[in-house]
């Protein structure tokens, strides 16, 4: 153990500085505890890790936010996305039969009328399959995935990484 030679056991050691690292005497004649680098690196990293920890939750809470609200927009808008695809579907069925009944009227005077109402019917029965098919690429799980989120939380996880590494 080193220790100062002006060091006196029999007196009381008072706080030097407020901080509890530097001890004096009465006298002023400080004795060898002083704070040195270590020490004050340890409590650095002390302090680090507590404000982590109390960070990480709160981090994770607002992230957790962030992905219910991204969710809910995103539902909000598939919602409206649906109900206008209804409703214009809606219209546009009651003017394809009107459509479709003429053309079969016209293609009646050339053929008879059973066989231009089948003619049609295969037609209009091929071009809609084609856009359902085409409709149901759109409605794919990828569209409903919160970006925002998912971007952030790999922000985050590369910080952690970064900073721990």
């Amino acid at each position: 153990m080193n220790m100062r030679s002006d060091y006196r056991p029999n007196e009381t050691p008072r706080n030097g500085n407020g901080n509890g690292n530097n001890f004096a005497f009465d006298d002023n004649r400080e004795i060898g505890v002083t704070a040195g680098s270590t020490s004050s690196q340890d409590a650095s990293i002390g302090t680090l890790l507590r404000e982590l920890a109390h960070e990480v939750p709160a981090l994770l809470t607002k992230e957790v936010a962030l992905a219910k609200s991204e969710m809910r927009e995103n539902l909000r808008e598939t919602k409206e996305g649906v109900a206008a695809v209804a409703t214009g579907g809606a219209v546009a069925l009651a003017g394809l039969v009107v459509l479709l009944m003429a053309v079969v009227y016209a293609l009646s005077n050339v053929m008879a009328p059973w066989l231009a109402a089948l003619l049609v019917g295969a037609g209009a029965l091929l071009i809609g399959y084609a856009m359902v098919s085409a409709g149901k690429k759109k409605f794919d799980s990828e569209s409903l995935k919160p970006e925002r989120t998912v971007d952030s939380l790999r922000k985050d996880k590369n910080a952690i990484r970064g900073g721990t590494q």
